[in-house]
């Protein structure tokens, strides 16, 4: 099929999808849940196709490691995935919820209703394990999906793709299309007809590309220069232990820790000491603070006070994930009621910035925009509303003469 033809196909089966019932989308989740178990041999092989093709690429210097190290896959992964899947589908219905309720006048009520976006054009690099995780968001919330992985994980996204089209049966293969080439990104790019939202999930080139490229809404953020700061009041032992999660845990993430502000009255040496032990590169005097390293390495600047770390917070982050590690809840709370980002938090690490962490099931994205949905993007990012409206054939003109009366009166949702 043209990409025209598969986001006609998306926007038919966005349309069945809408009218199945809670109990078919929970139990075709589960079976997509129940198979990426059963067919992990099938899943894994094909993975080791991209990770030894990767390999070679990272070799020849035509892949970062970075990228390189978000494409494997591991039985611990897909038993992680099946988990979030699973989480999803045992999620209350999203669909239908009334928000609110009005009467306008005897007899007319007004209901907010929660409601799919439509077709969904989500665009990937490296990591096959978003294929599952934001289909299984698509289908619990309803909306069609368009899927774009990187060439680096073609085999595991087809294999990830068909194994997910035979699971969700009876439910429309449509729901979820796979295209594999940038031309036919190019092409569904002129769709606004068509498409209803675009979600880049990967580098800042990449980002920047499609939000320049598209009339489309685009959801998503460029950057993750994420923060910890260490206040004067800090516990030692805990801020070293956050600094360490936050960078170390997997430096590829973009909640992982890009760059440490030190309170001056505490001694960045033994920070320093520790992050170079675990093969970190501390960058004390960076050209950019604005890096996002993606790797083993960090930038550290020592800072007067907190209003000094809140400044360069501002000044350079990207508005992911920010940091404060102190014993003062005053100074905690000033942090995070000041710190204008998607996620801020106090004593911990910022890797917990995560969909799944949060409890959502699994996240398409995460947002720094400040329109629509911010920080992980879970199934509520993926909705917008409707009004329904049920009357006894009242007509306008009786109340623009004044012979009719609007009541307003507020319902019980």
């Amino acid at each position: 099929m043209s990409p025209t033809e598969q986001a006609l196909s998306a926007r038919s089966a966005a349309r069945a999808l809408r009218a199945s019932s809670t109990a078919e989308r929970a139990q075709a989740l589960q079976r997509l849940a129940a198979a990426l178990i059963e067919r992990q041999d099938e899943l894994l092989a094909a993975n080791a196709a991209d990770v030894a093709e990767g390999q070679i690429a990272v070799a020849e210097g035509r892949m970062s490691p970075a990228l390189a190290a978000r494409l494997k896959l591991t039985p611990g992964k897909l038993a992680t995935l099946a988990q979030g899947v699973r989480a999803i589908a045992a999620m209350p219905e999203p669909l239908g919820r009334v928000l609110a309720a009005r009467e306008l006048a005897e007899g007319l009520v007004l209901r907010q209703v929660s409601s799919p976006i439509g077709v969904l054009l989500v665009i990937f690099e490296s990591r096959p394990d978003v294929l599952p995780q934001v289909a299984a968001l698509a289908l619990k919330s309803g909306n069609g999906l368009v899927l774009k992985g990187g060439k680096e994980a073609t085999h595991s996204n087809r294999a990830l793709h068909r194994v997910l089209v035979e699971a969700i049966a009876p439910l429309p293969a449509g729901c979820v299309e796979l295209v594999e080439t940038r031309t036919q990104i190019a092409e569904l790019l002129e769709l606004d007809q068509l498409i209803d939202l675009v979600i880049p999930r990967g580098s800042n080139s990449l980002v920047r590309h499609i939000q320049s490229s598209t009339r489309i809404p685009v959801l998503g953020h460029a950057d993750g220069v994420c923060h910890v700061y260490v206040d004067a009041h800090a516990d030692l032992d805990r801020a070293l232990d956050i600094v360490l999660d936050s960078k170390c845990d997997y430096p590829a993430a973009c909640n992982a820790m890009e760059t440490l502000l030190v309170h001056r009255s505490v001694d960045p040496a033994p920070f320093v000491e520790a992050l170079r032990r675990a093969g970190v590169t501390v960058h004390e005097r960076p050209e950019d603070w604005h890096t996002e390293y993606s790797g083993l390495e960090c930038a550290l600047r020592v800072v007067d006070d907190m209003d000094h770390a809140i400044e360069h917070i501002h000044a350079y982050g990207s508005g992911h994930t920010e940091v404060i590690v102190t014993r003062d809840p005053v100074a905690a709370e000033r942090f995070l009621e000041q710190v204008d980002s998607a996620c801020v938090f106090h004593d911990c690490s910022s890797r917990f910035a995560d969909g799944y962490r949060f409890g959502l099931g699994a996240e398409v994205g995460i947002s720094t925009a400040r329109v629509h949905a911010r920080g992980p993007v879970g199934i509520e990012g993926l909705l917008t509303t409707r009004w329904i409206l049920r009357g006894r054939g009242q007509r306008v003109a009786p109340f623009s003469s004044g012979e009719a009366a609007f009541t307003h009166r507020e319902l019980e949702v």
